[in-house]
């Protein structure tokens, strides 16, 4: 299948380039923070509506240089890019620049998803199956799609974008992508061949096959059901915090919904049993983790031993003959990624794991404890986002949870207590170098967290 660079792309993609330079490090899903792009190349165009009229839109994936990386690995970025001869006030947020020069001269370009126009084009071409060049628009056939939704952009969105249609759909549009199976495409569809209600099932799909690309197509985005009315489970459990009330009982209630998760992919997807050989490696790389925090972020030095001390005791009992089994897990669950609906009910979503790491890592089976001590380390952040915080509050959620889990599951995580702090040591270490990094008003969070798991028995 043939991809389509139209003959303008080298010279489009040039003038874009002083444009883009200065625009795609200010965006939340850039993940090259911190470096200066030096320069771009292209991977591929499509012009999705002609640029000869009143609004263009041409899809590019394009790849970011940035030193010391070598020019090959530089990340590829997803772009919707929107074209008029001028932008109107209220696409103004949307601004990327004016073209001077190059096929485009004497327009301006902008972020054309906060546009509803090249949205609805969008969905569009994912109702007709359209194929345009490289992309592919893919759908259920057993699910419709309507046409005459009206489009908004969700701005809430950090490492990728969101497009609502008409409370019926959401679109996620992924912005770093790589080639191969992408987890937020490939859980929930297996979720939804099992039946399990507790993830949205997706409607559509949009794919890149690239005839002098990768083997493996680019997953770009993902259509599911919108959750009407649905609220997030940062927001709520905020929220509860803010009027005093008990959040034990919701906590339960999701403990449950991710204990079917688990339940589910473990009967969809492979599971194996860890045992020394394959836990060294990953005691290897926590223990590697741990020493790299200590040398960014010097507060956690006179904690490094007994940090330490999770990941021995978990490699004891690995030699002691002790296994366990792993599975496809969500990889970054937190209380954010939960949507409770109107009706009470639970939702997982975003399983696409942690867009830092490596996509075959993020497809590896973990023990389904790493989930859970993410969600408990949510717990956490929530209860220390109010003041004066309420580590009470915390600790009857993380009770609850586990206690909703072993519920479902007949298996409590607070029963393998050497696994369960290995994991939430792991989280919390990554946790103190983000907020160093980015939010140092934050790092007290983690680092509370810090000095109760650097104690051999952190219950």
């Amino acid at each position: 299948m043939a991809e389509t660079v139209s003959p303008s792309t080298p010279a489009l993609l040039a003038s874009l380039d002083p444009l883009l330079r200065e625009w795609l490090p200010r965006q939340r899903w850039f993940a090259g923070k911190g470096s200066p792009v030096t320069g771009f190349s292209p991977v591929a165009e499509t012009e999705l509506l002609p640029s000869d009229g009143r609004l263009g839109l041409h899809h590019l994936l394009v790849r970011a240089h940035q030193p010391p990386a070598p020019a090959e690995a530089g990340d590829c970025y997803q772009l919707l890019i929107g074209v008029r001869e001028a932008l109107p006030p209220r696409l103004a947020p949307a601004l990327i620049g004016h073209l001077a020069d190059g096929p485009l001269a004497g327009h301006t370009v902008y972020d054309a998803l906060y546009d509803p126009r090249p949205a609805e084009v969008l969905l569009e071409a994912l109702r007709s199956r359209a194929r345009i060049g490289g992309l592919r628009f893919e759908r259920d056939p057993g699910q419709e799609i309507r046409d005459g939704l009206v489009a908004r952009l969700m701005t809430a969105e950090q490492s990728n974008s969101s497009v609502v249609y008409g409370d019926t759909f959401i679109l996620k549009l992924l912005r770093r992508v790589v080639p191969g199976v992408n987890p937020d495409l490939e859980i929930p569809l297996a979720l939804a061949r099992e039946g399990c209600a507790r993830v949205p099932a997706p409607t559509a799909w949009l794919r890149a096959e690239l005839a002098d690309g990768p083997d493996e197509p680019y997953v770009l985005a993902v259509l599911q059901p919108f959750v009407q009315g649905a609220t997030d489970g940062w927001e709520l459990a905020l929220r509860e915090l803010a009027k005093g009330e008990d959040f034990a009982a919701e906590a339960r209630a999701l403990g449950r919904a991710t204990a079917e998760v688990h339940t589910a992919l473990a009967r969809v997807l492979p599971t194996v049993t860890l045992g020394h050989p394959q836990l060294e490696p990953m005691v290897a790389g926590m223990t590697e983790r741990l020493a790299a925090a200590v040398q960014a972020v010097p507060a956690l030095r006179p904690y490094e031993e007994g940090l330490r001390s999770a990941y021995t005791a978990l490699a004891d009992l690995a030699s002691e003959g002790r296994t366990w089994t792993a599975q496809r897990v969500h990889g970054d669950l937190h209380l954010g990624q939960c949507l409770r609906a109107p009706s009470g009910e639970w939702s997982l979503i975003d399983f696409e794991g942690e867009p830092a790491r490596p996509l075959a890592e993020r497809r590896m089976p973990q023990p389904p404890v790493r989930d859970i001590a993410a969600m408990l380390r949510s717990f956490d952040y929530a209860a220390h986002s109010v003041t004066p915080a309420a580590p009470g509050w915390a600790r009857r959620c993380r009770a609850a949870y586990c206690s909703g889990y072993a519920e479902t599951t007949g298996v409590d995580p607070r029963t393998d207590p050497v696994l369960l702090r290995a994991y939430e040591t792991d989280k919390a270490v990554y946790e103190v170098v983000y907020e160093a990094r980015h939010r140092p008003d934050w790092l007290p969070v983690p680092l509370s967290a810090v000095r109760r798991l650097a104690t051999p028995d952190p219950t």
